[in-house]
């Protein structure tokens, strides 16, 4: 058996990806606005998107979010910007 240069390395495209979008309220970079940013879930880390999408409004913001996503609400660890209006 060959073994593959690099298996078993724990790099960013060696591993499932979770990609969530999260709608921000007033956040400290763009205060009174709605900002929509990616997120890249791994084992090992969660990164950022640099790139937002910045709105009025929720319903305006909710718009940037692809269809067929899942709204998984609010979590008390959650970022205190992220979400704070109603569904």
């Amino acid at each position: 058996m060959r073994r593959r240069e690099g298996a078993g390395e724990d790099t960013m495209t060696d591993e499932r990806v979770l990609t969530l979008w999260v709608i921000y309220e007033s956040p400290s970079d763009y205060p009174g606005k709605f900002v929509v940013r990616r997120q890249h879930s791994t084992r090992r880390a969660v990164v950022i998107d640099l790139e937002a999408w910045v709105f009025d409004s929720m319903a305006e913001a909710r718009t940037a979010i692809p269809e067929g996503l899942y709204n998984t609400g609010r979590y008390d660890m959650d970022d205190s910007a992220a979400g704070r209006q109603s569904r």
